[in-house]
């Protein structure tokens, strides 16, 4: 049953882990978001509206639309990219990224395993943290829209 979570088990369960070749997702994602979700490739700065979205609403992983964050945890990070203070509790994971001289902690989507960005330690409060988002591999579903459904 579908809910403001995008679709998730009620009660706190575990997300349910997608088993799809990353190529399959090429028949229903942009170029661009298929690079940046599965090829851990990243967006301009500045380029995505969501940066700007400023609506309450959830936002969605935009391959298999699991709610990813609440609108509430959204803040103007000034760095060009959409950015969250925390996720939906289960709804992302993490893995270490050596990809530049220094690491950095990657997340991903916990359904589909979509690269969505980095966390960093220069956030608000509560956590202090900040997910860097880009704003492709995401879907902003304003309130009072229906969530929609889980795609795999």
């Amino acid at each position: 049953m579908s809910n403001a979570t995008g679709g998730s088990p009620a009660g706190g369960q575990a997300v349910r882990k997608l088993d799809k070749p990353h190529a399959e997702w090429k028949t229903v994602l942009s170029e661009g978001q298929y690079d940046v979700l599965f090829n851990d490739a990243t967006e301009r700065a500045g380029s995505s509206a969501l940066d700007v979205e400023k609506r309450t609403g959830i936002f969605v992983c935009a391959a298999c639309h699991l709610s990813l964050f609440e609108s509430s945890a959204k803040f103007d990070s000034g760095t060009g990219w959409p950015s969250f203070y925390q996720p939906i509790a289960g709804h992302v994971e993490t893995r270490r990224d050596f990809k530049l001289i220094w690491p950095r902690t990657e997340y991903h989507c916990a359904r589909c395993g979509g690269h969505q960005g980095h966390i960093f330690a220069d956030g608000p409060k509560p956590t202090g943290k900040r997910y860097c988002n880009n704003g492709i591999a995401l879907r902003f579903v304003p309130a009072g829209e229906t969530v929609p459904p889980l795609r795999g």
